[in-house]
């Protein structure tokens, strides 16, 4: 990893994000699903519910870093929490 300034909390960020992907893909070719409704207010797939939950969780990472100087153990919680909900129910 020297050929980018990464950090050991940045490289595993990533290392999720596509342990996730592999995962969300082995699944879907596991059993395939069909979109739903959820309290999204539009049909979704289980990658589409993927793609907001991750999509939200950055935004508003980013807010949290924008805003405040404190740990980013509080909104990775958060994160975690808002995407099982979204894979869940949304």
């Amino acid at each position: 990893m020297s050929w980018m300034a990464w950090t050991l909390p940045v490289a595993i960020f990533f290392s999720t994000i596509g342990i996730i992907l592999v995962c969300m893909t082995a699944y879907e070719l596991h059993s395939p699903c069909v979109e739903r409704k959820g309290f999204l207010p539009i049909s979704t797939t289980r990658g589409d519910r993927l793609f907001i939950g991750l999509l939200v969780s950055a935004y508003f990472h980013l807010m949290y870093v924008g805003l405040t100087d404190m740990s980013l153990w509080l909104p990775l919680g958060i994160s975690v929490i808002w995407l099982a909900i979204v894979l869940r129910w949304g």
